[in-house]
């Protein structure tokens, strides 16, 4: 297939851009990110591949557990892409960089990039500008000046930078030397945060690294019969569940973040992550919480799968006895609220309504809205 024009396909319920792209397809001009439509205007015979991303979780967890096995410890936000320090490998693997590289391309294999420097976002950058067979290294005293010549969407590879190029871009500003000889306070204003994190980066400074914890896959899958809708969905849900908190591994801890995922009969997998408010192992509350992912589901599923990704504290749940506390004192408050506003009136009680948290107008950031019964 990547002798031909491919690209793989949105995933369901996502943002309708295509992903990575064969060589074919890149002939086209059709590029990672690129809208579907527009893609196939400039490539009529593009193949949209189905995506995976049961698939490719299991691969990139193998291939980081390959890199953990040489000594490294791995920083990985997105899969196909990883960071770790090399200073600290130098003894283990022939005492110089070229070691650790070479290292890194025995495990993984030889159509890697590679790419060393003195923060995350160079060493990105290197590996991009590097060739299959060949690292690119950049050198500690001069990453500034090795950063300069680059386009500003390299900034992408942060996703909390996408806007802050596109901006960058649209104003003219088109390299990251460019961007590194304007005013902090100037970009301050523009862009905020995101924008003096896009500027460290041209300049070289980047956040430290966050290697990964050492995984602890609790995982759960059901066969589902054939055409398994609605009322049977919910049923397969709530025995993942109850086996998921039933699991020893678990050791009484709630969940913080959970996976539900499900294989296709037709081919292809779906997968979506839930972040709860608050930790959890209370089963009725995972139902609800879960039971309307169901509803994304974009085709028959002949499997569901639920994955526990992050746990919390120890469960003791003791949120009937809160909720209880919380009723009383809505009450006594709601009755101070009636009773301040007969004396003054109805702007007596008000309270903070978020518009626009993100802003940098502070008056933009909330508003005063009448208060409601609690």
């Amino acid at each position: 297939m990547l002798a031909e024009p491919v690209a793989l396909a949105p995933e369901a319920g996502r943002e309708q851009m295509v992903g990575e792209v064969s060589a074919a397809a890149e002939a086209f001009g059709v590029t990672p990110g690129m809208r579907v439509g527009e893609a196939l205007a400039r490539c009529p015979e593009l193949r949209l591949a189905p995506p995976d991303p049961e698939g490719v979780r299991a691969l990139w967890r193998e291939a980081l557990d390959r890199l953990e096995a040489i000594g490294a410890a791995v920083e990985s936000d997105r899969p196909g892409c990883a960071f770790f320090e090399a200073d600290g490998l130098h003894g283990i693997h022939g005492g110089h960089l070229e070691g650790v590289l070479a290292a890194t391309r025995k495990v993984l294999g030889r159509g890697i990039r590679l790419g060393a420097g003195p923060s995350r976002f160079s060493a990105y950058a290197a590996a991009r500008r590097a060739r299959s067979r060949r690292a690119e290294v950049v050198a500690e005293g001069g990453v500034r000046a090795w950063l300069a010549p680059l386009p500003v969407s390299f900034l992408r590879a942060r996703p909390e930078l996408g806007v802050v190029a596109d901006t960058l871009e649209r104003l003219g500003i088109r390299t990251l030397g460019e961007l590194s000889g304007l005013p902090a306070p100037a970009i301050a204003e523009r862009f905020g945060h995101p924008g003096l994190l896009a500027l460290d980066l041209a300049r070289g400074r980047d956040t430290p690294l966050e290697p990964r914890r050492p995984a602890e896959p609790v995982l759960e899958r059901l066969e589902l019969p054939e055409a398994a809708l609605g009322q049977q969905l919910e049923r397969a849900l709530e025995l993942l569940v109850a086996r998921v908190l039933a699991r020893p591994e678990r050791r009484g801890r709630s969940l913080r973040s959970v996976a539900l995922s499900a294989r296709f009969v037709a081919g292809g997998t779906w997968r979506t992550r839930v972040t709860l408010r608050q930790a959890s192992a209370d089963a009725a509350r995972l139902q609800i919480v879960l039971a309307p992912k169901l509803a994304e589901l974009p085709a028959p599923a002949d499997s569901l799968a639920l994955e526990v990704e992050a746990f919390g504290p120890p469960a003791h749940d003791q949120s009937r006895l809160l909720e209880e506390r919380d009723a009383t004192r809505r009450v006594r408050l709601n009755e101070a609220v009636r009773q301040a506003r007969q004396s003054v009136g109805d702007d007596a009680a008000m309270r903070v309504l978020e518009v626009d948290p993100d802003s940098r107008l502070p008056e933009r950031r909330a508003l005063l809205a009448p208060w409601t019964d609690a």
